[in-house]
């Protein structure tokens, strides 16, 4: 059961009983904006949640799709993801969604560095790439507060409803992020070392 505690989030496991949340931000076309998929029905929303779930019994494990929760009240807000790419040599991909509520308040950032120090930290990848649409200058924000460094555009990759899309490609590498390289900008850093465990983790931010 993968559970990553931040200063303000939790990432959970999700469950079958979470589709609705999950619906109430895949159904809004803003969210969808830059994806290929949605916006969703609730027979989509369901089946992704149903999806999740199969996947999460995988062994070896390639997919971690988890509920961004707040940990004061457990609200869910978004989902975050981490894909191993590619096991054999290390490689994994993130991505996030968040309700627009919930959007220019730093729990995007939060999150992807949750999922850094996991991917790092737990499953001991060497690298750990994004993409984002190259107009979504929000995303791209959060990717650099991160520390990841600005690859570049890979074109043409998805078609969305208005057209193809070009993609954006960043990535960290293992010792960039174990030696501290990640300042990220705009606010106060809250990132889970390697190793750390859940109660390290949580006095760390002072909870």
């Amino acid at each position: 059961m993968t559970l990553l505690i931040g200063s303000r989030l939790a990432l959970r496991e999700l469950g079958m009983e979470d589709w609705p949340a999950v619906h109430v931000y895949s159904a809004d076309p803003e969210v969808t904006r830059y994806q290929p998929w949605g916006p969703n029905g609730p027979e989509q929303s369901r089946a992704f949640v149903e999806q999740v779930a199969i996947a999460a019994q995988d062994v070896p494990r390639t997919e971690y799709q988890l509920a961004i929760t707040l940990r004061d009240g457990g609200q869910l807000m978004g989902t975050g993801a981490l894909w191993l790419r590619n096991p054999d040599h290390g490689q994994g991909e993130i991505g996030y969604f968040l309700h627009p509520v919930y959007w220019g308040r730093g729990y995007a950032t939060e999150a992807a560095l949750l999922l850094l120090g996991f991917g790092f930290g737990n499953l001991a990848l060497h690298r750990i790439a994004a993409t984002c649409d190259p107009r979504n200058t929000a995303s791209a924000r959060v990717l650099e507060k991160v520390g990841m460094t600005y690859e570049g555009r890979l074109r043409e990759t998805m078609r969305l409803r208005d057209g193809w899309r070009d993609s954006a490609v960043y990535s960290i590498l293992a010792h960039e992020w174990h030696a501290g390289a990640i300042e990220p900008r705009g606010g106060e850093s809250h990132i889970p070392q390697p190793g750390s465990t859940r109660r390290e983790v949580e006095e760390r931010h002072g909870a």
